[in-house]
Order: C-alpha cells, then sequence, then structure tokens
C-alpha cells in the first residue's frame, strides 16, 4: 500500500470516529419524568413558571441560579443552574436545560433561551396598518 493511502484511511477512521462522538451529543428532548429515571445528562425544553420565585443572590454565589420550569408535559420542577442568571432570563419564551436530576431538583449545567424577536411589534404594527 502506498504512504497516501495509509494515510487517507487513517483520515477516514478519524473523521468517523468525529461522527460517533457527535452522535452521542445528538439526543431528543426529554422530560422532567425521563431525567428522573436515568442518571445521565438530558435535554429538557420548556417555559418559565413566571408565577414562581427566581433565586440568584451573585454575592452568596455567582454560579448557583434556580428557578421553576414547566416541561412539555406540562410538569413542573425546580431547577438549578450552575451558571451566572443571564440577561433578560424572565423574557424568554422557551428554555433548553441541559443537565440531570438530583433528587427533586434538576441540575442543569447548560441552558439555552429563546427570546421574542425584537421585530415581533413592528410585524404586529405593520399587519395591523394593512387594509384589505
Amino acid at each position: 500500500m502506498k504512504k497516501t493511502h495509509i494515510l487517507a484511511i487513517l483520515v477516514i477512521a478519524v473523521a468517523i470516529g468525529f461522527l460517533m462522538m457527535a452522535g452521542k451529543d445528538i439526543s431528543s428532548y426529554a422530560s422532567f419524568a425521563d431525567a428522573a429515571q436515568t442518571t445521565e445528562k438530558v435535554k429538557i425544553v420548556g417555559q418559565l413558571c413566571k408565577d414562581k420565585s427566581v433565586d440568584y443572590d451573585p454575592v452568596k454565589d455567582p454560579n448557583a441560579f434556580s428557578f421553576h420550569m414547566k416541561d412539555r408535559d406540562g410538569k413542573e420542577c425546580r431547577v438549578k443552574l450552575l451558571a451566572a442568571k443571564p440577561q433578560e432570563f424572565e423574557r424568554s419564551e422557551q428554555i433548553v436545560l441541559t443537565g440531570a436530576m438530583r433528587g427533586e431538583e434538576f441540575v442543569a449545567t447548560e441552558m439555552l433561551m429563546k427570546c421574542p424577536s425584537k421585530y415581533k411589534d413592528e410585524e404586529i404594527n405593520i399587519k395591523s396598518e394593512v387594509k384589505i
């Protein structure tokens, strides 16, 4: 075998290894009930319970932030995020958390927020001004 063939096989093997590692991270969204049945990290999508308290004291612990969230099944759970409170958190429309259940609390290590569009009000105004 030529050296170029060996190098090409090696590159392909490394690429397959990366794809397999990336495939483990791709998962469907779970619920709090699903998370309670496993010790592995899961991704949960839901909405902030705006009627419950949001606890964050940066003086006491800047990397501990807790709140309540409802998952897609409607189950409410207390969430502890191991990071600082994000800006505009209360305005988020949807939250995606990555973490695991610890007792009755979901401990998240990562959070993604879907915030309302800054163009949403403009779209509503434009639609209301159009006459048919």
